[in-house]
Formats: C-alpha cells, sequence, structure tokens
C-alpha cells in the first residue's frame, strides 16, 4: 500500500523520548485513517485503533475505557493509542487532557494519535483543553507525484480530476466519480463538518459561496461583487467568514492581496481559489475531453492547480500565499517568506509570454526569484512536483 510522504515523520514522532500527542489534521478523504493504520501495520510500535463513529454517540467513558486498553498494552513496551473521529464526543479535549497529564506524571510510555474529519471542532478541543501537548501535522490534499506514484495518473488527469485518492479509481466512469465527489465528499464536508459544528445563520448563502468559488477559481472577486452574484442581503464581513470557514474545512480559500502591509492585506479583494480542482470540475458542466479542448477553461484549471499545490504544500511551512494586481496588472502568486519574495505567473499555452505584472511588480517589491511555469518557462509537471520550499 502506498505511503505518504509524511509517514516517516509520523513514524519519527513516535519514536521520540519527548511525547506530545499528534494530531493528524486535513480534509475529508486525505488518508488520515490509512496512515495511523500504516504506523500500526509497521511493527515498530505496538498500538490500538479505535473510533467513536458509530450509530450512536460515545460517552466519555468510551475514551477512558481505550485509555486504560492502552495502558495495559504499554505495561509490555511502548505502545500507541489511535482515537479516531473523536471529536464526536462532547467535550473529548478534557477527558484527553486528564488522561495524558497522568501518564505523563507517571511515565506511562503511552502515545497518542488523534484523528478527526472536523477540522474546526478539532482546533477547537486543541486550543480550549491541550495548549503545549499537541503537534499538528497537517494531512493535506495529495499531489501529483502522489497520486501519479500510486495511481498512475497523468499530469492531464491530475489537473481535471484532482487529488482525492478515493475518486482515482472512478476516472473511467465519468457519472460515478462526479457523484462521489459531489455526494461522498462536498455535502459531507459542508453538512457535518462546517454546518453542525459551527454556527451558521445563512447555510444557503455558504453553500453558493462555495459554488461561486468554484466557478470563480483563479479570479479576483471583491466581496460587493459577490453579493452581486449570490443575490443574498448579507454583508462583506458574514462571507469573509464564511469563505474562513470553508478553507479551514479544506474546500475553498481566499487568497489576499501582497501589499507589504498587513492591514492593507486583510482589506483586499480575494483570489479565489480551490483547495482541490476535483471540486471545480464536479460542480462544473463540462466534461474532460472538452475541458481540455477549450484553451481558457483549461487554462483556469492549471492555474487553479498550481494555486492549489502552493496552498497545500506550504501550510506546514513559514511561507505565505498571495496574489498582486495594480492597475490592470497581476502576477498570478506571490510567495513569501521573511524578507525573501518570488513571483509566479502560470501559462497554460507556448505563446511567446509577455508578463507586463512581473515588472511592475519588480518595481514595487524587491523580488528574489520570478518564475513562469508552463508554456517556454517550467513544465507543469516539475513545477507540481516540486516542494514550494525549493524556490527560496
Amino acid at each position: 500500500m502506498y505511503k505518504r510522504a509524511i509517514y516517516p515523520i509520523l513514524q519519527k514522532r513516535l519514536s521520540e523520548k519527548r511525547r506530545f500527542i499528534q494530531v493528524l489534521a486535513g480534509p475529508r478523504q486525505t488518508g488520515k485513517t490509512t496512515l495511523a493504520q500504516q504506523i500500526l501495520k509497521s511493527g515498530t510500535i505496538q498500538g490500538i485503533y479505535a473510533s467513536a463513529d458509530g450509530p450512536t454517540l460515545q460517552p466519555h467513558s468510551w475514551i477512558e475505557q481505550q485509555w486504560e486498553f492502552g495502558r495495559l498494552e504499554a505495561k509490555k513496551g511502548s505502545t500507541v493509542l489511535i482515537l479516531d473521529e473523536i471529536q464526536k464526543i462532547d467535550n473529548w479535549s478534557e477527558t484527553v487532557k486528564k488522561l495524558w497529564d497522568n501518564d505523563s506524571l507517571n511515565n506511562i510510555p503511552l502515545y497518542c494519535i488523534i484523528l478527526g474529519s472536523s477540522p474546526l471542532l478539532m482546533q477547537k478541543g486543541l486550543s480550549e483543553s491541550l495548549t503545549g501537548r499537541f503537534e499538528v501535522i497537517p494531512v493535506t490534499h495529495w499531489s501529483f507525484q502522489e497520486m501519479q506514484n500510486a495511481f498512475d495518473i497523468s499530469l492531464e488527469q491530475y489537473i481535471y480530476y484532482g487529488g482525492y485518492p478515493g475518486a482515482a479509481e472512478l476516472i473511467a466512469e465519468p457519472d460515478r466519480w462526479q457523484n462521489y465527489i459531489l455526494h461522498s465528499l462536498i455535502e459531507p464536508t459542508i453538512s457535518k463538518d462546517i454546518l453542525l459544528m459551527t454556527r451558521v445563520d445563512k447555510p444557503a448563502l455558504l453553500r453558493r459561496l462555495f459554488e461561486l468559488g468554484c466557478q470563480y477559481s483563479g479570479q479576483i472577486l471583491s466581496f460587493q461583487k459577490m453579493l452581486g452574484q449570490l443575490k443574498d442581503a448579507g454583508n462583506t464581513t458574514t462571507l469573509a467568514n464564511y469563505l474562513e470557514l470553508l478553507g479551514q474545512a479544506g474546500l475553498l480559500t481566499g487568497l489576499s492581496k501582497y501589499a507589504g502591509q498587513k492591514v492593507r492585506q486583510r482589506a483586499s479583494s480575494p483570489k479565489l481559489q480551490v483547495l482541490n480542482t476535483a471540486l471545480m470540475a464536479a460542480l462544473g458542466n463540462t466534461r474532460f475531453e472538452d475541458t481540455l479542448n477549450n484553451n481558457q477553461l483549461w487554462g483556469r484549471f492549471v492555474e487553479s492547480a498550481i494555486g492549489s499545490h502552493l496552498a497545500n504544500s506550504s501550510r506546514s511551512t513559514q511561507i505565505k500565499v498571495f496574489y498582486w494586481s495594480s492597475r490592470n496588472r497581476e502576477v498570478d502568486f506571490v510567495l513569501e517568506k521573511g524578507d525573501k519574495l518570488v513571483a509566479i505567473e502560470v501559462k497554460s499555452h507556448n505563446k511567446p509570454a509577455f508578463l507586463p505584472g512581473m515588472d511592475a511588480f519588480s518595481n514595487e517589491f524587491p523580488v528574489t526569484k520570478k518564475l513562469l511555469v508552463g508554456g517556454n518557462g517550467i513544465p507543469v509537471a516539475e513545477f507540481l512536483t516540486t516542494p514550494v520550499t525549493d524556490w527560496f
């Protein structure tokens, strides 16, 4: 079975003497459970897997029962306890805190991995009760290299079908693939991970915002224009909040304009960016072959694939992702790390590139590197298989 690049990171942390609760956080269907179970099958550490995902809600005592089983096994040697879907238990973090602190005081060699399909509720529990006791390992959408290694898909297939491993084997059946994305991924994420876990006064508006974001991924759209498109009496603050919720759930984000000043960045119109191009394809009405032959639409998919790669691969780094525009001149993506800036333009055709936005941006800010991706620049496949940290 294919092991993701973060597998050795988790394995290394479990071998360290200093213990932290390891939290695998990320969107649905990105392989969190599989990753944890691979640790158990590796034979490097004994362990127990238990899931709170059942037909009825589990009480606090469920955690205590699993923990006692883990303590019993720990008497034989270092043991890892994996608790899946733990966010479904009310105030789970308080129970975990009590048990963890007791084990730390008594030097019990019990390690703990926590998984959950609701990033919003997971983060709430971590910040409220477990401060200083946990480390987060971001489990992002699968990269092109991971999908290629595991499923042998082509670059064009990845750009259109995205990075959901569970859907890879359905590519040959377009209708079935689309239904899987819509009903097994998008709907549970919105209805269970966002609407049931967070106060959303206008759920219909949040859903329409998501659909709009998929339709306009790669484009800059002010919140006022969004309200006009959505035909809703909401306000820009509500939209900004909903966009943040969609981003935390791993669906859609809004990139800020780079301005060198934090206040101006927050006030800028967002550049809408799906975090997995499968979302664009599933909500669109154009099939793979037709999309590939439509230069304008394919260009949007290519740019969105680059944007999702940057947004996902920068999550566990100090790199921030922006866009830039001024007077009808634009730079598709700007990467910032400390005082270093990397400006990126994306082209999906081989015509000679004329980049007035790059020149204008360079005149205003001290750019470390200027990259052209696609066209006559860095091949898209090479860029998508290069770690974002390599550009600094």
